[in-house]
């Protein structure tokens, strides 16, 4: 049994290796308060400490995270990362906020018929909703 819940998203991420020169930018598949799962290009061996910079959210999030597993999938990779630190409250409003703009995403289209991408979504949820947030 899982200890977090598991928010499917595909809001894009940015991350980065302590060794590799430029953060990588890819979309989550799932969020949880206890870490994410993103695709990659590229394995990532268990243990490697990667940063995880989410732009689109306000404020925006960054947070340490270790590699706990990685599995090939269809040609790429999908990564899970741990959280490192301790600031859980931070972490589970940032992960609302995710979640809100995929609810936003799926509103938009049942409700209005737009296929949006899951960076619009946080664009436009940002733009609309973000001063509301509780930070």
């Amino acid at each position: 049994m899982r200890e977090y819940i598991r928010h499917p998203s595909e809001i894009p991420i940015e991350y980065s290796i302590s060794n590799t020169v430029a953060p990588q930018k890819k979309p989550l598949s799932n969020i949880s308060t206890g870490g994410l799962c993103f695709r990659s290009d590229n394995s990532i061996k268990d243990g490697t400490e990667v940063m995880i910079h989410i732009p689109l959210i306000k404020p925006a999030f960054s947070v340490k995270g270790v590699v706990v597993w990685c599995h090939e999938k269809s040609g790429n990779y999908d990564v899970g990362v741990k959280f490192m630190d301790s600031a859980s409250e931070f972490r589970v409003r940032n992960i609302e906020q995710v979640c809100y703009i995929e609810q936003y995403r799926k509103e938009e289209l049942l409700k209005k018929g737009r296929r949006i991408s899951a960076e619009e979504a946080a664009m436009e949820w940002v733009a609309k909703y973000a001063k509301d947030f509780p930070v």
